[in-house]
């Protein structure tokens, strides 16, 4: 019996987690950065996925693809809409051989009206060759063009019945089928006339076309006149397909104006690094996307990064590679010059702006959205790499002077309501990754400030090193059950809180750093290397140091600190919310016009939570200055909750 070759691994394949879930257009691309293949997805990962099962699993067209290709690349949109734009406009615009040759060996479908009829009717079809009608597209999928129709018929109601139905209905003076459920508009409806219907398939057409601000315009201009002369029928129904267009039209974010020639560029950064989506939208499409990840040298942020990014985008273009309009998310401080600069490049008008409404403010969420999922795939990639990750511990053993890489790394953080909800969180970091299953958070129930519950905290955590076997209060996020599957467990396992870290990290400056080195001294384990990461500048605390170690932005060790200390918050928030939705003070203080006297007040006189959920609004509102309105407010938000 003949054996299976192993499946050749392909080095460019990311990993499943790295995909985004979004609905988005993917690409294909060769050694030389062709575009091979083009497509949408509603999920990218589970899509993508199906590009590398096994080999022999594979359709022979597409692991011919799949072979050939050298990375693989998506843009994530906003619907499903969107990705259907997308991928029509980049198939037309890039010509992907795998597409056109291997596409189910079959033309694309096309949206035409039939205009040589005597009543023309909106079809779905793959032939060019109908005498006299108007043809729009092609669309990548069959059921697009449906979803098109669909929508344009609310609008220009045109006939959609066969030709034996419209014969039918005409001979017999019986509305078709499609007429009678509200398919169809056309005069076999017995609804419009041949001559009326016949202007509506035109503005079908001419709508089609691009004209989409006319006939806004124009029913605009009808309904008002219509209102005027108190014909409010016809005003409503102008009214009718006025919301109807624009619901049409918001459809796709993809698809502006025809005569639009701009550069969006979505930005999302962190302290380290910042990725850039630019969208070039030429004649009213999107035509490509350029993304770029830059290493922050220096901490700048907002305009000053749209500044660099311009000037890295443009520096070295060709006048006709610069677009009418760049809209940024943020003007810079020198706008007026980076228009002028851009202005002499182009040779042409050229408007710095920022998208603040519109469908060009919804692309801009779209680009925005697109450098976030990139961002997200830069830090993942990196911290996952593992000759980052080595890099990593090596040069935090070298900045911190310890004996040996820390391959245990537990980080701490502190977060609270006003003062009140304290709760801690302790994250750790095994070989440079995250152990979430070994992450814990502490209740803090007195303190004064956050250093004191720092010192609190590690002092409860590090008296675990000296054999005590408990584990401390709070959640994991993965905690498993050693006996869930019914095995018997006849010795004690060493507790997982009771590994010895090489390294602690707290989240802030000197005062937490030494906050955390008085915990480590009372209870003797100084062996144990500490240091602290402030936000603010990215800077390192050591205990008894009169200043910082400043690592390069680009440290890999630097990059490790800023994900430990970042999981260390969220985990903290995580759990403080959860402490925040139990505890009913907190409920309550967030009942506009409620404040601390009235809740204790409200506690005091029902006695319980239990019975002060049960109360109606006016048992509530009988407590001296609870009037109706505040006792229904908390009633609502005590039943909602």
């Amino acid at each position: 019996m003949p054996v299976k070759s192993a499946r050749p691994e392909l080095a460019y394949k990311p990993k499943p987690g790295e995909i985004p879930t979004n609905p988005g257009v993917y690409r294909f691309r060769d050694a030389a950065g062709r575009v091979l293949y083009v497509g949408k997805a509603k999920n990218l990962r589970a899509r993508l996925s199906n590009y590398f099962a096994p080999l022999h699993t594979l359709h022979e067209r597409t692991r011919r693809m799949v072979l050939t290709a050298a990375s693989v690349e998506w843009t994530v949109v906003a619907s499903d809409v969107d990705s259907l734009q997308l991928e029509y406009m980049w198939i037309k615009e890039f010509d992907p051989p795998f597409n056109v040759r291997y596409k189910d060996d079959k033309s694309y479908p096309f949206l035409a009206i039939t205009l040589a009829d005597e009543a023309p009717r909106v079809i779905v079809t793959r032939n060019r060759r109908i005498a006299g009608a108007k043809y729009f597209g092609p669309y990548p999928k069959v059921w697009a063009v449906h979803d098109t129709i669909d929508l344009m018929i609310r609008v220009f109601p045109i006939r959609t019945c066969s030709d034996a139905s419209y014969k039918k209905a005409m001979a017999t003076g019986r509305p078709c089928f499609p007429g009678q459920i509200g398919r169809c508009g056309g005069p076999c409806s017995m609804k419009v006339t041949i001559e009326e219907h016949r202007a509506i398939a035109q503005d079908f057409v001419a709508f089609m076309a691009g004209g989409d601000q006319r006939f806004t315009k124009e029913l605009t201009r009808r309904m008002r006149e219509a209102s005027a002369a108190m014909d409010y029928e016809t005003a409503a129904l102008c009214r009718d397909r006025l919301q109807a267009i624009d619901a049409v039209l918001s459809k796709s974010a993809l698809v502006l104006a025809a005569d639009t020639d701009a550069d969006l560029f979505g930005i999302a950064e962190d302290e380290l690094a910042a990725t850039v989506q630019r969208f070039v939208v030429r004649g009213g499409r999107v035509r490509g996307v350029v993304a770029t990840t830059i290493e922050k040298e220096l901490d700048i942020t907002g305009g000053d990064l749209v500044d660099q990014v311009l000037q890295r985008a443009y520096g070295g273009a060709e006048g006709a590679e610069i677009p009418r309009q760049v809209l940024v998310p943020a003007l810079p401080d020198d706008a007026d010059e980076l228009e002028e600069w851009l202005r002499e490049r182009r040779g042409k008008g050229v408007t710095l702006q920022v998208a603040q409404r519109g469908r060009k403010a919804d692309l801009m969420r779209t680009a925005t959205l697109n450098a976030q999922q990139a961002l997200m795939l830069h830090k993942t990639r990196r911290t996952s790499d593992y000759t980052s990750r080595t890099q990593a511990l090596t040069d935090l053993q070298e900045a911190l002077d310890l004996a040996e890489a820390p391959l245990r790394i537990e980080c701490y953080d502190v977060s609270h309501l006003g003062g009140t909800n304290v709760v801690a969180s302790m994250v750790v970091f095994e070989d440079g990754l995250p152990r979430k299953d070994r992450y814990r958070s502490f209740g803090v129930a007195e303190t004064t400030d956050d250093t004191d519950s720092l010192h609190q905290v590690l002092t409860r955590r590090l008296a675990y090193l000296d054999g005590r076997d408990d584990e401390p209060e709070g959640p994991t996020d993965a905690a498993a059950d050693p006996t869930a599957d019914g095995q018997v467990v006849t010795t004690r396992r060493r507790p997982r809180f009771a590994y010895r870290p090489q390294l602690l990290v707290v989240d802030g400056g000197r005062p937490q750093v030494e906050a955390a080195a008085r915990a480590l001294r009372e209870s003797g384990h100084e062996e144990i290397a500490l240091c602290g990461i402030a936000k603010r500048l990215e800077e390192v605390w050591l205990p008894g140091e009169e200043y910082p170690v400043i690592l390069p932005r680009t440290s890999e060790a630097l990059y490790l600190l800023q994900r430990l200390r970042d999981e260390a918050h969220r985990f903290a928030i995580t759990h403080q919310r959860r402490r925040r939705r139990r505890d009913i003070q907190s409920v309550l203080a967030e009942v506009p016009g409620l404040g601390d006297a009235r809740i204790k007040s409200l506690l005091r006189h029902f006695g319980s939570v239990a019975a002060l959920k049960r109360a109606t609004p006016d048992e509530i509102s009988e407590l001296p200055g609870v009037g109706p309105k505040l006792a229904a407010a908390v009633h609502a938000h005590l039943s909602s909750g």
